[in-house]
């Protein structure tokens, strides 16, 4: 059991990475072609921002917490489940294609709502990239049920290799754009046409698109196939429907929370980080939890299922606690090379930037990195109760963090500068993260009676002892670094993050086993077996 993880993890991680690899090529190219905190690249970002918005809800639990669990009981039915996953289909294609057009059809007004104090250029400009944009919520829906499909199946590689797809047609496009209309930091308005925004809105929905269909060849291959079928009783629907009522509770809430968000995040826009600098340091925050935790978690979650599903509870907080313990110790090592890494890695997501923003999203990145084990551990929780088709208690730890969020963010506002909105936006997140994962921790006790609890605060408590000194060397070599290279460019920034993070891990490691962890004992005898 322990090596099919290993292996599972292994497959997802490698195609995360490849994918995010080219996912840092692609935010560099578009940096370099209408920069990062130009009101043009705010543009472009709130008009891809709904297709985003809607796939970060299905992916993070909306579809994960209906499908899964429910596909490996319907494989006990006499067809292998072929008919409750025709017609789970055609309800989430009948559901898709409705949400597609409703935000067609109000996408004017949504950004009006979420681009105050924007001058009327700039927002028609976000509209028209809107319009480019929105047709991904197909895509992006037909990706996630087709490749949560194939991970119930135990097929994981096909779902995590296919946005690197994405990711070279979206570069495509942006060499195209680059090619016929040059490169700036700060594009102005006017100088956009039609022809201008189609290649880069169309090159990202097109990529998108690509990305779910070619989910179809190993659909075929795993043995699966698709028929519509519109009569949706009959076959457990029942159930799922139980648990999509409060992932949509969660789906909905979640919107709100990025429709009140989202206007004040806009309010820098011009000015410092705002939603397209927030966007681009988010997906270099998800690098590792996508690459680390979603990969590692994934491959626990169809485990977690059976044995949720058939009441095993004896196994399933043995595997919830070896899941937890090796997401916090990897996570941790993660958030301190991040927070090193920061000033390098804005340096190469914005090759042509000002000293002055690089620093600004570097401070970002920083406040972000602090609650990255948090995040990463909440998500392993939320997904133990997912495989115990429980979509209501993740509700309320959820419902806990944006309330905070976002109170914390109405009150900020009225203090802080317009520069300061990005790095304030990421100091409160971060802290009501730690509280949602404290807070999702104790609800997964009482639903469990216990979950071991003693011994995986005395594994985190190890992991936070060897972090502390592996930070501190890490700063001190970046301190050096940059004072014997100033003014460093990319490919210096690109061999001082890998040096000093390869110096980093030697310690992390050699801390772990100073401090005894067995889960590192275990890291260190495959290396040595390999």
């Amino acid at each position: 059991m322990a090596s099919a993880l290993q292996r599972a993890s292994a497959i997802m991680a490698s195609g995360t990475m490849v994918s995010r690899i080219l996912g840092f090529v692609k935010t560099a190219l578009l940096g370099i072609a209408i920069g990062q905190l130009s009101r043009s690249a705010d543009a472009f970002a709130n008009g891809n921002i709904l297709p985003n918005t809607l796939y970060m809800l299905l992916a993070g639990g909306m579809l994960n917490a209906i499908l899964v669990p429910q596909i490996v009981k319907s494989v006990q039915h006499a067809d292998g489940g072929k008919a409750y996953l025709n017609k789970v289909l055609t309800l989430v294609s009948v559901a898709l294609f409705a949400v597609t057009a409703l935000a067609m059809l109000g996408a004017p007004w949504i950004l009006q709502w979420l681009t105050p104090g924007w001058p009327e250029s700039q927002r028609v400009l976000a509209i028209a990239f809107a319009y480019w944009c929105i047709p991904q919520i197909m895509f992006y829906g037909w990706y996630t049920v087709l490749g949560e499909a194939l991970n119930a199946k135990n097929v994981f590689g096909p779902f995590t290799w296919a946005p690197a797809i994405a990711n070279v047609v979206a570069i495509a496009g942006i060499v195209v754009y680059i090619v016929l209309f040059g490169t700036s930091n700060n594009p102005p308005i006017e100088n956009w046409t039609p022809l201008s925004i189609g290649i880069l809105g169309g090159s990202a929905t097109l990529g998108i698109a690509a990305q779910a269909l070619i989910l179809i060849v190993p659909w075929r291959k795993a043995g699966l196939s698709f028929r519509p079928d519109f009569k949706w009783r009959g076959v457990g629907l029942k159930q799922t429907g139980k648990t999509a009522f409060w992932a949509l509770l969660t789906a909905t809430l979640m919107t709100i929370g990025g429709l009140v968000a989202t206007p004040i995040m806009n309010m820098a826009s011009g000015a410092g980080p705002a939603t397209a600098a927030l966007q681009n340091i988010w997906l270099v925050f998800m690098l590792p939890h996508s690459v680390i935790a979603v990969s590692l978690v994934t491959a626990y979650f169809t485990r977690l299922s059976e044995l949720g599903q058939t009441g095993n509870m004896p196994e399933f907080r043995e595997a919830y606690v070896s899941a937890a313990k090796q997401v916090t110790m990897l996570m941790l090592f993660a958030a301190t090379l991040m927070f090193m890494a920061a000033p390098f890695v804005t340096r190469v997501l914005w090759p042509t930037g000002t000293d002055e923003g690089i620093e600004a999203m570097a401070l970002v990145m920083r406040v972000y990195s602090i609650g990255l084990a948090s995040y990463s551990l909440m998500f392993t929780t939320q997904r133990a109760f997912f495989a115990l088709s429980d979509a209501r208690t993740p509700f309320l730890f959820i419902t806990a963090q944006l309330i905070a969020l976002i109170g914390g963010l109405l009150i900020a506002v009225n203090f802080v500068e317009a520069a300061h909105i990005g790095v304030t936006y990421a100091a409160i997140w971060t802290a009501s993260t730690i509280g949602q994962s404290l807070l999702a921790l104790w609800m997964l006790r009482r639903r469990l009676g216990r979950i071991g609890g003693r011994g995986l605060l005395a594994g985190v408590v190890r992991y936070v002892l060897a972090a502390i000194p592996t930070l501190i060397v890490g700063m001190l070599l970046y301190g050096l670094a940059t004072s014997w290279a100033p003014d460093y460019g990319i490919v210096l920034a690109v061999v001082f993050a890998l040096a000093i993070s390869l110096v980093m891990a030697l310690v992390y490691l050699a801390m772990l086993a100073l401090l005894r962890v067995p889960e590192v004992q275990g890291i260190v005898r495959r290396v040595v077996r390999r």
